[in-house]
């Protein structure tokens, strides 16, 4: 006790008290979540068992289908300021690490690229037609602070998103990605017990 109040300070520690009260209260399976907390389309949202977040996070979910659309695994420890935002599927595995400032969303106001069709500038950006594609982040991923993770990507198992990444493309398993967009820069040699350059 008097290593948290030491580590928290007295308004910090009475903060942390209200804050695992309401957790108690509010959203029983998670282990803390600190206030404020943004939660729009709950009943689309499944958080897992033991979530830990940061201050002012914000989820939102707003399914096509009347369907779970953001299902989170179990130990996930998410930082100050996280905006994850689904229409159709955000999956994110167990003991995930999120740092602050991270961006997830499954959807975007119009179509830029592919063999969609391509929407016009000429429409307001709020009245555009959502297009969208299923985020996947694996098993024990850790995303560095200020990340973007876009639409249709999946992050592989064990993966490390490096800090102001934006991840436009799949990541394989045991990787580490950095920039924008993100590119695999070393892999995990699991013969050699080490991370190595690719």
């Amino acid at each position: 006790m008097f290593n948290i109040l030491r580590s928290y300070g007295v308004w910090g520690m009475l903060v942390l008290i209200k804050n695992t009260l309401l957790t108690r209260i509010s959203y029983p399976s998670s282990r803390l979540i600190r206030r404020p907390f943004r939660i729009r389309g709950q009943q689309y949202i499944d958080l897992g068992k033991r979530l830990t977040t940061g201050v002012d996070c914000r989820f939102d979910a707003f399914p096509v289908e009347e369907k779970m659309c953001l299902i989170l695994g179990d130990d996930i420890q998410i930082n100050d300021s996280v905006h994850i935002a689904a229409i159709e599927s955000v999956t994110i595995g167990n003991r995930v690490l999120i740092a602050s400032k991270v961006f997830i969303s499954d959807h975007n106001h119009g179509s830029y690229g592919g063999n969609e069709s391509h929407t016009s500038p000429l429409i307001p950006p709020e009245k555009r037609v959502l297009s969208s594609a299923p985020i996947v982040i694996k098993d024990d991923v850790w995303i560095g602070e200020f990340v973007a993770v876009l639409p249709g990507v999946t992050i592989g198992k064990g993966s490390i998103i490096g800090a102001m990444s934006v991840v436009t493309k799949n990541i394989p398993d045991y990787s580490i990605a950095v920039g924008s967009p993100a590119k695999v820069i070393k892999q995990y040699d699991f013969e050699q017990n080490k991370w190595a350059k690719v």
